[in-house]
């Protein structure tokens, strides 16, 4: 099947006439090949009460945004159960930034093994394409424990990574010049919310000069109301727009949750790419009765604020309850709540479009 729009929402088929499968994931343009790539959790093995989180990372790549070319494993998994990369334990969001100084390609995975260990593994390569090697397997930065994150790199070469603290703080530190690890320097934003109004899921970008951060709540696989912020000083202060989804009286972000945002080559034109994970949850009020209940449930909430540093995981399989095999996407273009610098970015439903028309 050949694809000559993008419907958001659907079932998306790879040119072999799979669903994709490349979840928690990211999206670029690739300069020297003039093609898109868009890499992320690989879920075809994922099943409800089944020990597989996610089947390495997959890699797709594309000419124009709609047919997408199945290159394989970009990261294949381990079958050493001592490993962080076996498929049983909870791999998550991988984001690649290529660094410059020292021309290596670095990928960091958000992992959980266990019910409440959560800790980054960072690895690096020559080409993007591999293969991976290890710089650190089990890495807690600032000692803190990590869940949702992004990466994100200035033209100079600076980089930092935000994470969420779970389940109060959204973290932002500044990586070292290799970007394999932060150098202490830091700062905290959206402090002491907790689920479902912890912040999660962040996806930093730039335009005419400002930085934009979106962000989910939290509450697990069900969806929820975005926010979007904006700031000039990744570690000064951060002004909340609020939920970019507009006309989404469910307060679901259109039942998605944002992981990237793409900008068009050569244009001032911007693609928010969100997951579905669970499209047979698309019912409004039962979202809302879940949040309800998430409110409840973590009413004496109480942080954990002490300092982690994980060496091993359990070494043992893990049984999972979600199965995020069927998940889909939602890629929507964003618009401008007016032309000045800072101005809100929107997210409005479409039931199909086409870059070529943005």
């Amino acid at each position: 099947m050949k694809y000559d729009s993008i419907k958001p929402g659907r079932l998306w088929l790879d040119t072999n006439g799979r669903p994709i499968q490349a979840h928690g994931f990211s999206v670029f343009y690739d300069e020297k090949e003039n093609r898109f790539v868009w890499y992320g959790e690989n879920k075809e093995f994922t099943k409800k009460g089944g020990t597989v989180w996610t089947y390495g990372i997959r890699y797709y790549t594309s000419a124009d945004l709609y047919n997408w070319e199945d290159r394989g494993l970009l990261i294949p998994p381990s079958e050493d159960l001592s490993d962080p990369l076996h498929p049983t334990y909870c791999i998550d969001r991988p984001h690649i930034l290529y660094c410059a100084k020292t021309g290596k390609y670095v990928c960091w995975i958000k992992v959980m093994a266990g019910e409440i260990e959560q800790f980054m593994t960072v690895l690096q390569a020559d080409r993007f394409e591999g293969p991976y090697e290890y710089v650190r397997k089990f890495y807690n930065p600032l000692k803190m424990h990590t869940g949702d994150f992004c990466l994100h790199a200035d033209p100079d070469g600076r980089a930092y990574i935000w994470f969420e603290r779970p389940h109060f703080q959204l973290i932002c530190a500044t990586l070292t010049d290799d970007y394999t690890a932060v150098t202490g320097e830091y700062s905290v934003h959206y402090d002491g919310l907790i689920p479902p109004y912890t912040r999660e899921a962040p996806a930093c970008f730039e335009r005419h000069g400002k930085r934009y951060l979106f962000t989910s709540g939290t509450s697990g696989y069900f969806p929820n109301r975005s926010d979007v912020c904006v700031f000039d000083d990744c570690h000064g202060e951060y002004k909340s727009l609020g939920d970019p989804h507009a006309g989404d009286r469910s307060g679901t972000s259109f039942s998605s949750q944002i992981t990237c945002v793409l900008k068009l080559p050569g244009k001032d034109r911007y693609i928010a790419l969100a997951d579905r994970w669970m499209p047979q949850w698309y019912v409004k009020p039962m979202a809302k009765r879940i949040l309800s209940g998430m409110e409840r449930h973590f009413r004496d909430y109480k942080p954990d604020t002490s300092p982690k540093e994980i060496t091993a995981v359990p070494g043992i399989l893990q049984k999972h309850n979600e199965n995020t095999c069927k998940s889909r996407y939602v890629w929507l273009p964003i618009e401008w709540d007016g032309d000045k610098p800072g101005a809100k970015p929107l997210i409005r439903w479409r039931d199909e479009w086409r870059a070529e028309e943005l």
